[in-house]
């Protein structure tokens, strides 16, 4: 049987980290891994580590037919799509099915149990996908927010001194990219079978209040929380230039926090890891100046 792992994705920021833990936390042999992308040309410098890179495209499912071939496990990282990222999804499920593989792993979200809502529907599908596929094992990681989609709004709102939001009263335990990234290795390297859902978060969860206490401090400014409604929070979002789709999802994101789904604390990504979360305050004090502008 084939002891061959696959990631997808892999010339992404979460997929390039996942590569790193397999060589040099996991010391996973490089001959092992097989990296797939769109761009091969991005992942030179694992190439010349001794990972073999394959071209697929979830849009092109006999791409992903060539890609998975000989595989045993497989990560799958959900995709940047933004119109149905479901049926790319199901492509690269079936195409695991069809090559034999033993597991699929899925990066999904926590609690994707509303999917009228943008930032839901795709993982649940795909998560519906998993269980009623063929496969003999597979593993759901609930991933929730990383600290680094705060680079996307902090600068900006650092400038302004308000932060508009719709999370309400609801908390987040955001967790590192990195800690992500290491937690999908280690699941894609282990010999786990059956079927299995993980919620992988921080080790303490911050409402949108806290948080901006803690970075207005960190970074000498004052932030004020102004709490709107989720669709004129998409409204502003327009305003400013955001397009429609992507407005809808930034608001629908604080619909889930708002609803209590992204505030667990399980203790799984220590149970997989043996290893405790990196702090908010940690990286915080690391990425202050970024967060700045």
């Amino acid at each position: 049987m084939s002891d061959k792992l696959v990631v997808t994705g892999a010339s992404g920021q979460l997929g390039k980290l996942v590569l790193h833990h397999l060589l040099d936390s996991l010391k996973v042999p490089a001959g092992r891994i097989i990296a797939t992308t769109r761009t091969p040309d991005a992942l030179a410098e694992f190439a010349a580590r001794g990972i073999e890179v394959r071209a697929a495209d979830f849009d092109d499912p006999a791409s992903l037919d060539a890609a998975f071939a000989g595989v045993s496990r497989v990560l799958l990282i959900s995709t940047a799509s933004f119109s149905d990222r479901s049926v790319q999804h199901k492509a690269a499920i079936a195409a695991a099915q069809k090559a034999g593989a033993t597991h699929v792993i899925y990066t999904s979200l926590p609690e994707p149990v509303d999917p009228s809502l943008a930032i839901v529907r795709d993982h649940a599908a795909t998560e519906k996908a998993l269980a009623d596929s063929d496969l003999p094992g597979w593993t759901v990681l609930r991933n929730n927010w990383y600290f680094e989609n705060l680079f996307w709004t902090i600068p900006d709102i650092a400038k302004s001194g308000k932060w508009f939001t719709a999370t309400g009263d609801g908390a987040t335990a955001y967790i590192s990219r990195d800690d992500l990234a290491r937690a999908a290795a280690t699941v894609l390297a282990s010999d786990s079978t059956g079927r299995t859902t993980l919620t992988l978060g921080g080790s303490k969860a911050y409402t949108t209040a806290e948080l901006a206490e803690l970075i207005g401090k960190a970074i000498g400014r004052e932030i004020a929380v102004v709490q709107v409604s989720a669709d004129d929070l998409a409204k502003g979002a327009e305003a400013h230039g955001v397009p429609a789709h992507l407005a809808g999802i930034i608001a629908s994101g604080d619909v889930n926090v708002a609803a209590g789904r992204h505030a667990a604390i399980t203790g799984d990504y220590k149970a997989l890891t043996g290893l405790e979360p990196r702090p908010f305050e940690d990286w915080l004090a690391a990425n202050k100046a970024a967060l700045a502008g």
